[in-house]
């Protein structure tokens, strides 16, 4: 089999959910309002939380860096997948395909990680009020950030660059929304087996040591909430918590399934529809999961609104 140059000059094929689609112009119309639902939720919410000096708290600190990693994982994506569609073209260079990669495996890390440090955060406030501030001040904050930042990236450079320094077989047909290992690995003209388990046990040591001490955490909350004497406390905490409950459903399920379930479960079909949730549909509902059913941002959204609208010059 005629073996590939890894070249900047040549490139892959991207046939996504679009191509396979039996209705492709839905579902771009579709994507595309997905799309400029996150980018406006995420926004919003970065915006509130800059802005409103009530919202600088270590609990809105972390949730701006989930805003910010959503906003930037989207982008990273679906912009390109929707104008490929409408222009015809689903190539993706060498370079952009390892770019891709990189940014991709890189917030995806980081939320991974950050997701565990906000539970760990609401495990502080609920089971230690008294000592929140000690727990999470300002400089532990930064922190947690900037280790799941680092952490995140070293470890997506090493696999971005192991896995595009195979060989690779002609036709160059990535079968999924975008360049990720486990398809690419499907055209290495190599034996990557070896380094598909790196991946496997990777993927379960970055994903189910965080997960662990989520669930660790939310026992704990349980234990604690249970043994308070207000009905209106224990409302009050199982509400802040079912919000990052379920944001944490959705991401760890869908990573468990790209990169900890054997390739045997795999399909290109299965693989693009999770692609999309955890790329789009998941960048767009977590602004609303969070701020829909939280006093503290309506009050801030609420509050800029008032304030834009007295600032606003009369027309009369």
């Amino acid at each position: 089999m005629e073996l590939w140059n890894s070249t900047l000059g040549s490139g892959f094929i991207l046939v996504g959910i679009l191509n396979d689609s039996g209705f492709p112009e839905l579902l771009c119309a579709t994507l595309t309002v997905l799309y400029m639902v996150a980018l406006t939720s995420n926004g919003l919410l970065l915006l509130l939380i800059t802005m409103d000096a009530r919202l600088h708290v270590p609990m809105y600190l972390l949730l701006r860096q989930l805003s910010l990693i959503d906003l930037l994982f989207t982008t990273v994506v679906t912009p390109k997948a929707i104008m490929d569609f409408l222009l015809g073209d689903n190539s993706i260079s060498f370079g952009g395909c390892a770019l891709q990669m990189f940014l991709a495996l890189t917030l995806g890390g980081t939320e991974d990680l950050l997701l565990a440090f906000m539970a760990y955060d609401r495990y502080v406030a609920i089971c230690h009020p008294f000592k929140y501030m000690i727990f999470m001040r300002p400089r532990i904050c930064w922190l947690m950030v900037t280790t799941s930042w680092i952490l995140a990236s070293l470890s997506a450079l090493g696999h971005t660059t192991y896995t595009m320094h195979f060989p690779f077989c002609m036709a160059l047909e990535i079968r999924h929304l975008l360049c990720e290992i486990p398809p690419l690995l499907k055209l290495a003209c190599a034996d990557t087996s070896t380094y598909e388990l790196l991946v496997y046990v990777t993927g379960v040591t970055f994903l189910l040591l965080p997960l662990s001490a989520i669930v660790t955490s939310y026992t704990l909350i349980l234990f604690t909430v249970l043994r308070m004497p207000s009905n209106e406390g224990r409302k009050k905490a199982l509400l802040t918590c079912s919000s990052h409950l379920t944001v944490v459903g959705m991401f760890y399920g869908a990573a468990t399934f790209m990169y900890v379930l054997p390739s045997s479960f795999h399909n290109p079909r299965q693989d693009n529809i999770i692609s999309v949730f955890y790329t789009i549909v998941t960048p767009a509902l977590n602004p609303l999961i969070y701020s829909l059913r939280n006093k503290e941002v309506m009050g801030a959204l609420r509050r800029m609104v008032e304030k834009y609208m007295l600032s606003a010059p009369s027309t009369l």
